[in-house]
């Protein structure tokens, strides 16, 4: 795989490009890709540089919720006709970058090990350009989701308050604490019906987390149900440009912001 002689940092840019969060759950149907497109939309709209990975590389579905058809995608790089950051595209609609994947493709899960880790190298080299690189991880705890962890500051769990969210959500947190014990795991509740379920939601996963693995992840945000959500998701467009008073539009607001202070 090629790579842009271009990409590689100053010493300086190279501090930046741990400005890097990663956004995970332990199961699918959390929302969140959704959350990782509307969390990268609340941090353009305040001047900041965002670009926004898919890296759910078995089912990559960045692309359809955002209403693109790009030319090239991730598919490009695996296979070293493109380099990364020649696949990065426009949204427009939000003001950010956008780096897709394969949507429609399984191919992209069974790359190999070493592919993964260079794509990882050059994703941290890149980010040296932007304010912040938001990585759409899939869900689960595979090989592909943690390396692609692996350069980022931040990771960001989403969950509901399912049982198997939960659960899901733990053993997510316990597999990558014991990988990566210095990075920062924050927690985000979404599709709550009030912030008190919410915050019940959050003290579960908090309780497991402090009596089997010694640490206290923090809630960065609780996000409440939103009927607006399903309708933007349908309509392939950004809830933010939509809806921008919605709940659920000021809920990610509010974690953007405690984000960036």
């Amino acid at each position: 795989m090629m790579l842009d002689p271009s990409l590689v940092p100053s010493p300086s840019q190279r501090a930046k490009s741990r400005n890097i969060l990663a956004i995970a759950s332990g199961k699918g149907g959390v929302g969140k890709t959704w959350f990782s497109i509307t969390l990268a939309h609340a941090l353009a709209n305040r001047g900041y540089q965002t670009l926004l990975f898919d890296g759910d590389l078995g089912l990559a579905n960045l692309d359809i919720q955002l209403g693109l058809m790009p030319q090239q995608d991730l598919s490009s790089v695996i296979t070293g006709r493109l380099t990364l950051n020649q696949v990065v595209i426009k949204y427009a609609d939000g003001g950010f970058d956008v780096i897709a994947g394969r949507s429609g493709s399984g191919s992209l899960a069974n790359v190999t090990a070493s592919r993964i880790q260079r794509i990882s190298d050059d994703l941290a080299l890149l980010a040296s350009r932007y304010d912040n690189v938001l990585i759409d991880l899939g869900a689960g705890v595979e090989r592909t989701v943690r390396q692609l962890v692996h350069n980022a500051s931040t990771c960001i769990v989403v969950l509901t308050d399912e049982p198997t969210s939960l659960t899901d959500a733990y053993a997510f947190i316990k597999v990558i604490h014991t990988e990566r014990p210095e990075i920062d795991v924050q927690v985000v509740t979404n599709i709550v019906n009030s912030t008190h379920e919410g915050e019940r939601t959050y003290n579960t996963l908090l309780k497991a987390c402090q009596g089997f693995l010694k640490i206290s992840p923090p809630l960065l945000g609780i996000i409440r149900r939103d009927s607006k959500v399903p309708e933007t998701i349908r309509r392939q467009a950004p809830l933010l440009t939509r809806f921008p008073n919605t709940e659920a539009a000021v809920d990610v607001e509010k974690i953007a912001q405690r984000l960036l202070s």
